[in-house]
């Protein structure tokens, strides 16, 4: 398909404009969206941020393009979810000081 755009005026032009931003953003929201439909909230997650190690969490939330992950340190990350990855079950924590032993009754 093919437009003349030459034939068009400014207000014609304008309108064109805002009706290819509108559908690139809604495009890049159903991917962003079909992307967050492979990580159910509760997923262990891993991504790999820039320059820095990989980060591994729990998937807490949907936002609108990106999810938000807590990782096992405690810090919250708004993420792509294009970037994650599944991850393995939590490592057993090596500081035991902080695990409370509750007993059944």
């Amino acid at each position: 398909m093919k437009i003349d755009i030459d034939k068009l005026s400014e207000s014609e032009l304008v309108s064109l404009n805002n009706r290819v931003v509108e559908r690139l953003r809604f495009l890049e929201q159903v991917r962003a969206h079909s992307a967050m439909l492979e990580f159910g909230i509760g997923a262990r997650v891993s991504f790999q941020p820039y320059d820095r190690p990989t980060v591994t969490g729990v998937l807490t939330r949907y936002n609108k393009k990106t999810v938000t992950v807590i990782t096992d340190s405690g810090e919250h990350w708004n993420v792509a979810p294009s970037v994650l990855r599944k991850a393995g079950p939590a490592q057993a924590s090596s500081n035991s000081d902080n695990v409370v032993q509750l007993h059944k009754k």
